[in-house]
């Protein structure tokens, strides 16, 4: 048996995943949230680089920092699997050790981290690669798998792929799993097949089962998302990283306004939410630029573990007034009065929803930040109504899937209705 057979026999791993172990040019791990894709292929790659030099690239469409690359979870998984001593950690890549009873000079394997789109120079001019990884790869075009895949020739080499699918008409999705080419095996995974999911992510997915089933079969149960034209935000937002000034003088300087932060309660089992926005760019003829830099989401959060939560979560909230929906005035005076942040209430009116969405759509573009999982998800399933025979879209709006949307029109509320003649007439009841 081969070190890496072996090794992967003493590991776990969820049913289903021995493929990676098998001679393939091509495996495709998809489905939904939670199916521990990732982690497993990084263990497979871990145990793989252990069995023999290997020159792996972990890919993605945009990778502007190693923060957005897998690193962090090639890191995690080299500690749980107590792999420590046999690989040197360093911040742009990761090194498999030679074995001390290897020839000397013998070099060992590594990883390293290259966005597609971001630097096709670089991936262009890549070689030697063995293996390469393409995580999330829902989101990478046409030109760029025309890009990747050349690069990719070693003899032997392979390229594995995992991806939760959006829309049926996605180019990896229609590459890999409609019409996969030769030598390719695809295998679909869900939250049933993990082990190891978590209790937290149980409650999410009870939860959006529970009022989206439809929603839920997409996020979770990896189908494909349907009625996509319906999509309020639709071609409006992109998930990028970005950094603001700390001082408030350079934020100024390079046309920073804010942060404006905003809050949506939890209403039985449904969640809390806080989100902290940027705009830039504003000025008299243009909107700029709104930008979601972080977010708290949690499901049946105590009202005494709200304040606490945030705190913990965003700390920089206690700074900065939080404007919140209105409807829940107790719960507006009993964070304020235990957790000592400036919490208010937003304004509402008649038609202020259809208002708050004008406005945040009349932004160049929203960016969200990677690790606001909750806002891009909301992004992908914020819907108008779909007339059920004719499958028109219609101008009503699904109050669904709007938490963190909510939370955004609460932040910018005073905005809103400063900058809309359509607020003004609606509050005048026009």
């Amino acid at each position: 048996m081969s070190t890496s057979a072996q090794a992967a026999r003493d590991i776990d791993f969820p049913p289903g995943f021995q493929y990676l172990f098998e001679p393939h040019r091509y495996k495709v791990a998809h489905g939904g949230r939670g199916s521990a894709k990732s982690w497993s292929i990084a263990r497979a790659l871990l145990i793989q680089s252990c069995s023999r030099p290997h020159r792996i690239l972990c890919a993605r469409e945009l990778q502007n920092s190693i923060a957005e690359s897998v690193h962090r979870v090639l890191c995690d998984q080299i500690e749980i699997m107590g792999l420590g001593d046999y690989f040197e950690i360093q911040q742009q890549g990761i090194y498999r050790r030679p074995y001390p009873t290897e020839t000397s000079g013998l070099r060992g394997s590594e990883f390293f981290f290259y966005g597609i789109r971001s630097n096709p120079t670089k991936v262009k001019s890549a070689e030697g690669i063995t293996i390469c990884w393409v995580e999330e790869a829902e989101k990478v075009s046409e030109n760029s798998w025309e890009i990747l895949i050349p690069t990719i020739r070693a003899p032997g080499s392979e390229i594995w792929i995992s991806f939760n699918p959006d829309e049926e008409n996605d180019p990896t999705y229609q590459r890999f799993v409609l019409n996969p080419p030769p030598d390719c095996v695809a295998r679909e995974f869900n939250w049933q097949h993990n082990p190891w999911f978590p209790d937290t992510l149980r409650a999410e997915k009870d939860y959006l089962y529970r009022v989206d089933p439809e929603a839920a079969a997409h996020v979770w149960g990896g189908e494909c998302r349907r009625n996509a034209s319906s999509q309020i935000f639709r071609g409006k937002y992109v998930v990028d990283s970005f950094e603001v000034p700390i001082e408030p003088a350079q934020q100024r300087l390079h046309g920073w306004d804010g942060p404006y932060f905003g809050a949506d309660w939890g209403f039985a089992r449904d969640p809390t939410v806080l989100t902290k926005l940027w705009i830039k760019d504003k000025n008299n003829k243009c909107n700029g630029k709104l930008f979601v830099e972080k977010e708290s989401w949690g499901i049946g959060v105590e009202l005494d573990d709200i304040g606490p939560k945030w705190r913990r979560e965003i700390p920089e909230c206690v700074k900065f007034a939080i404007r919140a929906d209105c409807s829940r005035p107790e719960t507006i005076s009993h964070v304020k009065s235990h957790s000592g942040l400036r919490v208010e209430a937003a304004e509402k009116w008649s038609g202020s929803v259809e208002d708050g969405i004008a406005w945040l759509k009349s932004f160049e573009q929203i960016v969200i930040h990677p690790r606001c999982e909750h806002q891009q998800e909301e992004a992908r399933l914020y819907s108008y109504k779909v007339d059920r025979l004719t499958g028109d879209v219609l101008a009503e709006v699904v109050d669904k899937h709007n938490h963190c949307w909510d939370a955004a029109r609460y932040a910018c509320q005073p905005l809103i209705t400063a900058g809309s003649a359509l607020s003004v007439w609606a509050r005048l009841g026009g």
